[in-house]
């Protein structure tokens, strides 16, 4: 792991807004894993490029115990990461990996692949966090690929009363563990002390959110308690965000990209841009021609 200790330093001189709150949906996917999902379809092209944002985190062995067995996906990339528990992965590009504590699993469907998510537990505690991410209309084809990135491997960012994880983009001269040319997301997991204030410097043309899942922090005037998701405003103007937290420490992520303004076709796991592009991929799926 790389970790940066830097003095608290002023980057963020026009900060932006809260523009609403989002409370998840609590829902069940795959053989019945209890989730919420933050980031739901109608929020698509508001924070394009990403699709879909689901929370799970359970003590519970029946709530998650069952797992996400075989099923496809084509046209984007998921990224898994793993606050705590045990989760494998299989697919039928012949990847395989075992997901832990801190650790990130980055999948890109491309042209299409069949995979399984099933945890290596039978007690104790999952949590963690499914993003969705879109790919290029020129990239939807593109091969299946896949990478585990263990907690160790993921650089940090510290500063007094801050710890940043930098899964993707950059913080602070950080470079996260993860780059990507077209969408250039940011992923950061900060940690804030109690009273801790940081700020993030985001392009202004990125669409950005921010989800708490550990106590409350304050952006701007807002106060975004857990297991909420703030959707932060855009402007030409703003160059970043300003995070506080309370009387207590605080666990965030913070996430951002560029938007493709492109057209989104979805039908379950398959994300496209047309509807005739859907109808393929169902029949590729029928036919056997993921595997």
């Amino acid at each position: 792991m790389t970790t940066t200790n830097a003095p608290a330093t002023t980057a963020v001189r026009h900060p932006r807004a809260v523009e609403h709150l989002v409370a998840g949906i609590p829902t069940q996917d795959g053989a019945g894993v209890k989730l919420t999902r933050v980031l739901t379809q109608p929020l698509q092209h508001r924070l394009d490029p990403f699709l879909m944002l689901d929370a799970f985190g359970s003590d519970r062995a029946d709530d998650y115990i069952a797992g996400f067995p075989d099923h496809p996906h084509r046209g984007f990339e998921t990224v898994t990461y793993m606050l705590a528990g045990r989760m494998r992965h299989h697919d039928s590009a012949g990847h395989s990996g075992l997901l832990t504590n801190g650790g990130v699993q980055w999948m890109t469907a491309g042209r299409g692949v069949i995979h399984s998510e099933l945890p290596e537990q039978e007690e104790g505690r999952m949590e963690g966090f499914q993003l969705w991410l879109n790919l290029a209309a020129k990239d939807k084809m593109c091969a299946p690929w896949y990478r585990d990135i263990p907690s160790a491997e993921i650089p940090e960012y510290r500063t007094e009363g801050v710890t940043v994880r930098v899964i993707a983009g950059e913080s602070h001269g950080v470079a996260g563990a993860m780059q990507r040319d077209v969408t250039r997301p940011v992923y950061l997991d900060v940690h804030l002390a109690a009273g801790a204030r940081f700020e993030q410097p985001l392009p202004a043309g990125h669409n950005a959110f921010v989800y708490v899942y550990r106590c409350a922090v304050t952006i701007g005037d807002t106060a975004v308690a857990t297991q909420r998701m703030a959707i932060l405003a855009n402007g030409a103007d703003r160059d970043g965000v300003v995070l506080r937290a309370g009387d207590a420490a605080a666990r965030l992520i913070l996430v951002a990209g560029a938007p493709l303004n492109e057209p989104i076709a979805q039908y379950g796991p398959f994300v496209m841009n047309t509807q005739a592009e859907l109808i393929q991929a169902v029949e590729d799926f029928r036919a056997g021609r993921l595997a």
